[in-house]
């Protein structure tokens, strides 16, 4: 999250933020990620990003529930979405917006000291 914030702004929405909250309670993560380090983890996101209600609706990504990500990235004028998800990743470039895996975004803008 440091890289990212000294790379650029890290943008949310409600519903994203709902989304990464959602998916950080997965069982799966659940002999990695403790609920007291869930809850640190979303409350440093939550403190570190612009926070941006997107107004206009987006339909262009296979996956419905995706169109989120676009939606949020087109009202903070974002220059890249950040993803693992093919969903999103085919859809590079979109309208102008990068969508890169995080390694392939790290490979271009290596790191910070």
């Amino acid at each position: 999250m440091a890289l990212a914030r000294a790379l650029g702004t890290i943008a949310l929405s409600q519903d994203v933020y709902a989304e990464i909250a959602e998916v950080l309670a997965r069982p799966k993560f659940a002999g990695v990620l403790t609920d007291d380090r869930r809850h640190e983890i979303l409350e440093l996101l939550s403190a570190a990003a612009v926070w941006v209600e997107p107004r206009e609706v987006v339909r262009d990504c296979r996956d419905p529930k995706d169109n989120r990500y676009l939606e949020l990235a087109l009202a903070a004028g974002a220059t890249a979405i950040l993803s693992g998800d093919s969903d999103l990743l085919v859809l590079h470039p979109w309208r102008g917006v990068r969508i890169l895996r995080p390694a392939a975004f790290l490979g271009q803008f290596g790191t910070v000291s």
